[in-house]
């Protein structure tokens, strides 16, 4: 996939994503009333998980839920827009450092390896508080309100990491037999089901497990499905300017293996790897 001028991010779509403010910019004075801002939403987030576990979904209010924080009423809508909302209070954050890591991404690295090291983001949300991950895990699956919700939230992870894949090859330039739109598309979903998939069995199994190991896991079968397939329409010359950081192959006993001076260290052992598999 050729790797122009990283293309600017659409603002269409229902919801406008967050974006992350300029490191040289960011006051210290914004930081703390960010830290501040979340920590509101994740007592108000905590207090409507247990009105919601005790007395339910439907029977549970916003005064309620407010009550329960001890705050007013206005002070719950100035965070979130609804009570199904108020469960969810880390994924506007959580969006916004997976958004950085994509714009932080070196120009070398492969656009799919940069997209799976944002999702990761996402996993260590929930990893992070695994008790509260696995309770909410439950409340999504009895409450349709809440599982709609959060299925619109990751919907917001897969059009941002469609626009970078898709970001990375002249739109323009299409020709026939030029698939890259597709695999960016479907390559993102995979990524995503990717980690939902690891996400919830861990969640089933009650948030126990090195659940990065496993999400590395998954992320190696979609490189390994989509990772050489992207760009395999364009021209002969443009392919070869994007050659893979890293091969290897197996000669008898001896393992060859050549790679850039700056391939990525998990790149070159994923090629060796897989000829160490081929062998």
């Amino acid at each position: 996939m050729s790797q122009p001028a990283k293309a600017a991010r659409s603002t269409r779509g229902a919801v406008e994503e967050p974006r992350e403010p300029h490191a040289g910019t960011e006051s210290a004075g914004s930081r703390r009333a960010a830290a501040q801002r979340l920590t509101m939403r994740r007592k108000l987030a905590a207090a409507a998980m247990e009105l919601f576990a005790t007395k339910g979904y439907e029977a549970t209010t916003v005064d309620e839920i407010a009550a329960a924080a001890g705050v007013a009423r206005r002070t719950f809508f100035r965070h979130f827009r609804s009570k199904e909302e108020a469960i969810f209070p880390d994924h506007d954050d959580t969006l916004v450092r997976a958004a950085g890591v994509l714009d932080a991404a070196p120009a070398h690295e492969n656009p799919l390896d940069t997209v799976c090291r944002g999702i990761k983001e996402v996993m260590r949300m929930y990893a992070a508080s695994p008790a509260v991950s696995v309770e909410r895990y439950r409340l999504t699956r009895e409450v349709p309100a809440l599982r709609e919700r959060e299925i619109a939230s990751v919907a917001r992870y897969e059009r941002l990491f469609t626009r970078y894949l898709l970001g990375h090859f002249d739109e323009t330039a299409h020709h026939v037999g030029d698939d890259d739109p597709l695999l960016a598309e479907v390559a993102a979903s995979a990524v995503v089901t990717a980690h939902n998939h690891v996400l919830r069995r861990w969640l089933r199994g009650g948030g126990v497990g090195d659940v990065e190991t496993q999400l590395d896991h998954a992320f190696s079968i979609v490189r390994e499905t989509f990772g050489t397939g992207i760009g395999a329409g364009r021209p002969a010359q443009e392919a070869a300017a994007d050659a893979p950081a890293a091969t290897a192959r197996a000669e008898g006993e001896v393992l060859v293996t050549v790679a850039r001076t700056d391939a990525p260290l998990g790149e070159v052992m994923r090629a060796i790897e897989k000829a160490l598999k081929k062998g």
